[in-house]
């Protein structure tokens, strides 16, 4: 049992509204929030949460399959309502597309239950409630800015900071959750398990034998983690699937790069890698998908991570293939050279992986 950490006084003055329909858990959460120290509002139903929302609510805790109004509905009328109040949502051990729709909504983060690890509760909880805290300074600083323009000069440059490093760690946070729903979905299946991992190993080695600059490193290291989120909401039995597929099984998986581009594209600072993401079976001849783009139409990133991409694929162990060794599969590469793929980044590929000790793959 965790020792319980004691806040300071803003903290424990902090109010926490849950909404949840199981009598069981509700309790319990609460139970657990006193412990903290904090004061709580427990209500049955999002119509109740809406009912009971008022401005002193320092965080929201709502659980998803509610009756009525469930949480994402209530989300939805939360932010229609400007309360700028951070959500978190309580989930079992549900759907991937319900988390990525959780995002999209502006959940800010998720609990699992039953909860299990008390310090990350709090953790998170905590979080939360300094970023309430931090949007009512803020709030409060615009409202009081035309009066105070000279005398809140220096704060304002403060505060800018803190918002730029608030954006920057929302942004981490936002890729870090798509990539744990993509890794869990990896581990289910000892065949692909990591696959994102080693794809972006191949390809950051690419990048920097062909002398990319550090942020394009980064835009290829993100694309890559980010390729095959599409594969969240595809069905399970196609990719898993021990032997060919059907026609209407590759129809399915086939859309798995314009599904990855439209989890990512809500995040607008992953504009770059949601191209990627898209135009990753692309083939220089064309003859690739979703677009059919030839050429120069395809970005050097994209045809980087194409490469990356097939030759783990080549090699990696498959329910439905024998794989290839490293010196077949470059082989293989060469042989499709600027048909399928590019023939300057296979050849980059080739030169530096004999010299290269992936320890980690």
């Amino acid at each position: 049992m965790p020792s319980i950490r004691l806040h300071n006084s803003s903290l424990l003055h902090s109010r926490i509204l849950i909404a949840d329909d199981d009598p069981l858990v509700r309790d319990a959460v609460v139970k657990i929030l006193e412990l903290f120290g904090y004061q709580v509002v427990a209500v049955e139903d999002g119509r109740a949460c809406l009912n009971h929302v008022t401005d002193d609510i320092d965080t929201i805790i709502l659980d998803i399959n509610m009756p009525g109004l469930n949480g994402f509905d209530t989300i939805k009328a939360l932010n229609e309502r400007n309360f700028d109040i951070p959500v978190l949502f309580l989930t079992g051990a549900g759907s991937m597309e319900y988390a990525v729709k959780a995002i999209n909504l502006g959940a800010y983060d998720f609990i699992s239950k039953p909860i299990e690890d008390l310090d990350l509760f709090d953790v998170k909880i905590r979080r939360a409630i300094e970023k309430r805290m931090f949007l009512r300074r803020e709030k409060t600083y615009k409202e009081n800015l035309e009066s105070e323009v000279r005398k809140k000069t220096k704060e304002l440059a403060e505060k800018n900071l803190l918002l730029e490093k608030y954006s920057h760690h929302l942004e981490v946070s936002s890729v870090n959750t798509i990539i744990t729903l993509n890794t869990a979905l990896e581990e289910k299946d000892q065949y692909t398990a990591g696959h994102t991992k080693r794809v972006t190993e191949y390809s950051k080695i690419i990048g920097l034998a062909m002398g990319l600059p550090r942020e394009d490193i980064d835009v290829l290291t993100r694309a890559c983690q980010l390729h095959d989120i599409g594969k969240l909401v595809i069905d399970v039995s196609c990719i898993q699937k021990p032997g060919p597929l059907s026609d209407e099984e590759w129809i399915l998986v086939k859309k798995h790069p314009e599904i990855g581009e439209n989890i990512i594209k809500p995040l607008n600072f992953l504009e770059r890698e949601g191209e990627i993401v898209r135009h990753h079976h692309e083939r220089l001849d064309g003859r690739g998908y979703p677009d059919g783009l030839a050429g120069d139409e395809i970005n050097l990133l994209t045809k980087i991570v194409t490469v990356a991409d097939s030759f783990d694929a080549m090699t990696s162990k498959r329910s439905y293939k024998i794989n290839m060794t490293k010196e077949e599969a470059i082989y293989e590469l060469r042989a499709h050279k600027n048909t399928q793929f590019d023939a300057i980044v296979v050849e980059a590929f080739a030169d530096i992986l004999p010299k290269r000790q992936l320890h980690s793959l």
